[in-house]
């Protein structure tokens, strides 16, 4: 049976996209699937909107009026504001890559964006993390399992890694040294500090792990043996916060949130704290000063006897 999605010479086009993105831009695989995924709706509108089968070249015809509606039929079908920045932005993404493939120079329409709040990341008090960290493993069914969440939630407080940049690490990680090498988005690679405590857990995991721990193979297990899924994590957190009390906000990305905020509030450099978090752009660091400006007035507000 033909496959749906290469029916028609635009959807062909959106299937050279995706190998685009994943060989030569080095996306991850969520990021290209999401944005493929976007195309692929694009079109479907698009054909609905014209009558007709979509071609390359139509692409490159589109106005902003025809991205307007688009915009329009994906925020009734409730897409938030965030959602929809996102939506235009790989969307608009698509046609300069139409227009590139044509050989024309990419005239993509212009068309201004949701408006979205800038929200400043609630990080996790330091003793709540060990707790939550803690609760994970009190939680867990078997020793070496609770011995993973316990490492794998302390190496995200405590490096200030991704669930999925944790989740990626192999055995070729060990033996453990003073730093760890972890791949973070498209593909770059960084050096993170590795605490005395992290590394510790880490090798507690590797005693008890009962699948061992091929150079080849990811280093954190599922229980039967496969890799470790990132919404296990995130319910191991979630039931974890529930017994505790914690708010909604505390999940395994606020730990790195966390990380970055509490190291920035020790006096961290704010390039060196780009580099550790892996972040492309300083602006993406920079919100964490907004965070530690917050704690700052916070504390004003609390102990000083005119405020």
């Amino acid at each position: 049976m033909a496959d749906p999605l290469s029916a028609s010479p635009a959807r062909a086009l959106a299937s050279r996209w995706h190998d685009h993105l994943l060989k030569e831009r080095r996306r991850s695989v969520h990021t290209v699937r999401a944005y493929v995924a976007t195309a692929h709706r694009l079109i479907g509108f698009l054909e609905g909107h014209f009558g007709e089968a979509v071609t390359p070249a139509a692409l490159l015809e589109l106005t902003p009026a025809d991205l307007r509606a688009f915009l329009a039929v994906r925020r009734s079908q409730g897409l938030a504001n965030s959602s929809a920045a996102r939506e235009l932005s790989a969307a608009r993404a698509f046609l300069a890559f139409a227009a590139a493939e044509a050989g024309e120079q990419a005239n993509v329409p212009r068309l201004k964006g949701p408006k979205q709040a800038r929200t400043v990341p609630r990080p996790v008090a330091p003793d709540d993390a060990v707790r939550l960290a803690e609760e994970a493993a009190d939680n867990a069914s078997e020793p070496w399992i609770a011995a993973r969440d316990w490492a794998i939630l302390l190496l995200l407080y405590g490096g200030g890694l991704r669930v999925a940049e944790a989740l990626g690490l192999t055995g070729a990680a060990l033996p453990l040294g003073d730093v760890l090498t972890v791949t973070g988005k498209r593909a770059k690679t960084r050096r993170v500090p590795l605490l005395p405590q992290v590394r510790e857990a880490i090798q507690r995991y590797v005693q008890l792990c009962p699948y061992g721990t091929s150079r080849d193979e990811v280093l954190f297990r599922g229980a039967r043996g496969g890799p470790l899924n990132g919404e296990m994590v995130r319910r191991a957190v979630r039931n974890a916060r529930r017994n505790l009390g914690l708010g909604e906000r505390t999940t395994p990305h606020a730990l790195r949130h966390s990380f970055a905020t509490h190291l920035l509030g020790r006096g961290a450099d704010l390039r060196a704290l780009q580099e550790l978090l892996g972040h492309a752009s300083l602006s993406s660091t920079q919100i964490y000063t907004a965070v530690d400006t917050a704690h700052l007035m916070d504390v004003y507000r609390n102990a000083h006897p005119r405020a």
